[in-house]
């Protein structure tokens, strides 16, 4: 099938439009999609991806991952069974969590992190029902499922606004069984960090830690076929272990530091190998 990138003309599309488009042909109407086209979504899968995948479909193309494998990626209360064991407890219901806390409350693809004090971080269980009360009132959030989540400690870097915690943590992109690119996930903090003398270099992160996680993904009997397009992010606790925070949908994650020359040639020569 031919790789064709199908954007929305976003900020975040052109700080690398110039790259993509020199290893996939880019277009920004579905009208414009061919039969025999493997369509990338990238910024333009949501919010109505349902209607997208039957359009593309109609003329003989396909996404790179189907609305089925793209909720599984999406909602944390799906791939959560999969890999519960690399990453932080997780409960679907604030009534149900212990008393004594900490918490972070996140919607089911999305949180509010940059409201870390009002609208993710909770001291103990009073506080995570007065969060998950601010979360449903948001208008990107109250039609979500709210998780609440047992907050680790990482290895924190510097604060953001109202305390957040930068921390050392990396994305990755995933095509399939491959990593394509990897990058520090705090990418406006990123230059501040390495002017303090900070090494930030996502090769620190064990492959094989990776590759167990993408090994569970691509063996889940939740999703049939597994996802083909995702980011995997991942975090040092301040004990120096590694942990999986979440998974998204390659086509909706931002780029993070990744290097986007790399990622989009590492992404063309692998769907070219299938």
């Amino acid at each position: 099938m031919r790789p064709v990138i199908l954007y929305r003309d976003d900020v975040d599309w052109r700080q690398e439009s110039s790259i993509a488009s020199k290893y996939f042909k880019c277009i920004n109407s579905r009208s414009l999609v061919e039969s025999g086209d493997l369509v990338i979504a990238r910024f333009s899968a949501l919010p109505f991806y349902n209607e997208l995948e039957l359009d593309v479909n109609t003329v003989g193309a396909e996404l790179i991952n189907t609305h089925e494998q793209h909720r599984y990626i999406a909602d944390l209360g799906n791939w959560y069974y999969d890999l519960c064991d690399y990453t932080p407890q997780t409960w679907n219901d604030v009534s149900i969590i212990p008393d004594n806390g900490p918490f972070i409350l996140k919607g089911e693809t999305n949180s509010k992190k940059f409201y870390w004090k009002t609208h993710m971080f909770a001291a103990d269980k009073k506080a995570a029902i007065q969060v998950q009360t601010n979360l449903l009132q948001d208008s990107l959030l109250q039609y979500q499922k709210i998780y609440v989540r047992k907050y680790i400690k990482l290895e924190e870097l510097d604060e953001g606004l109202q305390g957040l915690p930068i921390t050392r943590e990396y994305r990755f992109f995933i095509y399939k069984k491959s990593i394509l690119s990897g990058g520090f996930y705090w990418s406006s903090h990123y230059d501040d960090l390495c002017e303090k003398g900070m090494v930030l270099n996502p090769d620190e992160v064990p492959r094989d830690f990776l590759n167990t996680i993408i090994d569970k993904i691509q063996n889940t009997e939740l999703c049939f076929p597994p996802p083909n397009y995702y980011v995997i992010d991942v975090a040092k606790t301040d004990r120096g272990d590694w942990i999986m925070i979440e998974l998204n949908d390659g086509q909706m994650s931002g780029l993070s530091e990744n290097n986007p020359e790399v990622l989009y040639i590492s992404l063309k020569n692998n769907i070219v190998v299938d």
